[in-house]
């Protein structure tokens, strides 16, 4: 198919004309390596780009690039889109940190629900952003409530995997089996390594933390927490007993970082 742009800038094209990326909105700057790779697959000239996980300014020059007339209005279309939509993920995951602070961690695993060809950048947007994509860092076997469900419960469940030495145990607990704090308590006597309270009711934390801090049990585990968490409610958990927060939508969802092309320099050949 015909390129309009070759017949819009025929008479131009000996002209190097050099463009400014510009961040409209203050926030974290990722994909940052796809947009170098698109660049020099585009032939342009890198003068400057920032680094990946800087934090920007709004109206600050994110990246600096030059190129013929047709190179440059292919970045426009091509180069921002590899980097607007991961920044502001980034950005959000950032956000969500700094609220947190250094004792709870955050993690989003909402990427899984996503398009196969979004799923790399998504994941690594939020480690640009200082959060993780998965619930440990460590090799891990997680046992979710429909594994619990085929495999009779949470004692055959992490039976069923006590022969895998080096993954941590990782078991989801709802409430379904029996009262989620005595559920937490089956779960660490039996070695679970992380507990995952997806009930979505954050007061479930205390009553089962106090459980498993009556039975000696606290210190084998930590504790995770999930279920349609905001952004705005990470104050309310900093005071509660968790170690690892789950949110999803709010941060794969979040909006793009929005970036706009300027052309500052056009010389003549």
């Amino acid at each position: 198919m015909q390129d309009l742009r070759d017949d819009i800038f025929k008479g131009v094209m000996t002209r190097s004309v050099t463009a400014d990326i510009i961040a409209e909105d203050a926030g974290v700057i990722a994909g940052i390596q796809a947009a170098k790779d698109k660049a020099r697959s585009l032939g342009l000239n890198i003068i400057r780009m920032v680094q990946e996980g800087q934090t920007v300014k709004r109206g600050e020059v994110i990246a600096k690039v030059s190129g013929n007339p047709k190179q440059i209005a292919i970045t426009e279309d091509q180069l921002i889109g590899l980097v607007a939509k991961p920044s502001g993920i980034a950005t959000a995951t950032r956000n969500c940190v700094d609220r947190a602070g250094p004792d709870i961690q955050i993690v989003c695993g909402a990427w899984k629900k996503m398009p196969v060809v979004l799923k790399q950048t998504i994941r690594d947007a939020i480690v640009t952003g200082g959060g993780y994509f998965r619930i440990s860092r460590d090799p891990f076997i997680y046992l979710d409530k429909n594994y619990i469900r085929m495999l009779g419960g949470i004692k055959s469940s992490l039976q069923a995997v006590a022969h895998f030495t080096g993954f941590k145990k990782v078991v989801q607990i709802k409430g379904r089996q029996k009262d989620i704090a005595l559920e937490a308590c089956e779960a660490a006597e039996l070695n679970a390594d992380i507990i995952y309270v997806d009930s979505g009711q954050p007061e479930d934390l205390r009553e089962l933390t106090d459980l498993l801090n009556r039975k000696g049990l606290r210190d084998r585990v930590e504790i995770a927490f999930g279920g349609s968490v905001k952004i705005e409610d990470i104050d309310r958990f900093k005071d509660l007993p968790v170690d690892i927060l789950e949110i999803g939508r709010q941060i794969v969802d979040a909006p793009l970082l929005d970036l706009k092309l300027e052309v500052v320099e056009i010389k003549e050949a």
